[in-house]
């Protein structure tokens, strides 16, 4: 069973407000929810930044790791033990950003994990600059004439790039996004969820009734297994769709294509290593 740390104990270093402290309770909610999941098989792992402080307020196996580095660390807990259930979270900037290369080449590989993004669409560690997802015309304390780049989608880049769950959810739908959640670790594959989560101090115009006003829930009646219509909701601005726009079910994951796994399951920390083979090896380089 999945609890949060005694909160009255520890000094959460978020602002007031902020969508972080959501994500963290939904996040906890939907575990709970997952009878197959317990502290000892699941891994939370994150980066550098606001959002990646959530694994500090859990009691189960966590990473955190450097910053843009989240992924190749969820990527190798994964590969060499499998039996585990593994969540990469952080922020925009840490995965889209500094992360960028490892978030293009990990879904390529379509290791079996869950990938997290907080999207707050700034820098709200840091003091506010724009991240790769802030609005053109956005002014910040850097950026002072307002932002002239287009902004990162991740949505489309996940899509045309091979992940096999791309699922787009915002904080202030804590149902909605709770089962997404789910379903994105229950997916045999990688498995994106960009999060929108408003930054109330740094972000005055992504606000929680910004997110209200331009999002919208994909109906019942959507086939997120169709990858050309998916490209053209991820395209949508004016109305952001929320939900599960693209999944493709079957495609191998990166560690059921590994010859290590094909005869023994094991992870790796399970088996003993012979000496005399691994010499053998190395002399043979020689």
């Amino acid at each position: 069973m999945f609890s949060l740390e005694n909160e009255k104990e520890l000094d959460i270093a978020w602002c007031p407000g902020c969508g972080n402290f959501g994500i963290l309770n939904i996040l906890k909610k939907a575990l709970e929810e997952m009878e197959e999941i317990t502290p000892n098989n699941f891994v939370l792992v994150s980066g550098i930044g606001q959002a990646a402080k959530i694994p500090h307020y859990f009691k189960n196996n966590a990473f955190n790791g450097l910053h843009g580095r989240t992924l190749p660390v969820a990527f190798a807990i994964k590969a060499t033990n499998p039996d585990l259930y593994v969540v990469a979270e952080s922020g925009d900037g840490d995965m889209y950003g500094e992360g960028g290369n490892h978030f293009i080449h990990n879904m390529r590989r379509n290791i079996n994990i869950t990938n997290i993004v907080h999207d707050n669409r700034v820098y709200g560690l840091t003091k506010g600059q724009a991240s790769p997802t802030s609005q053109q015309g956005m002014v910040t304390p850097v950026q002072v004439n307002g932002v002239i780049l287009n902004p990162f989608n991740p949505i489309a880049v996940a899509i045309a790039n091979g992940a096999t769950f791309v699922a787009r959810a915002f904080v202030g739908d804590m149902q909605n996004t709770k089962e997404i959640i789910k379903k994105a670790i229950r997916h045999n594959g990688y498995a994106l969820i960009d999060l929108f989560q408003p930054c109330v101090t740094f972000n005055k115009i992504n606000t929680y009734a910004w997110f209200n006003e331009h999002t919208y829930k994909l109906g019942e009646d959507y086939d997120p297994s169709d990858k050309m219509q998916a490209l053209q909701i991820a395209f949508q601005e004016d109305k952001i769709p929320l939900g599960i726009i693209y999944e493709e079910k079957g495609k191998p994951t990166f560690e059921e294509q590994l010859t290590i796994y094909k005869q023994n399951k094991d992870p790796l920390f399970k088996r003993s290593i012979d000496l005399n083979k691994l010499e053998s090896f190395i002399n043979s380089m020689r």
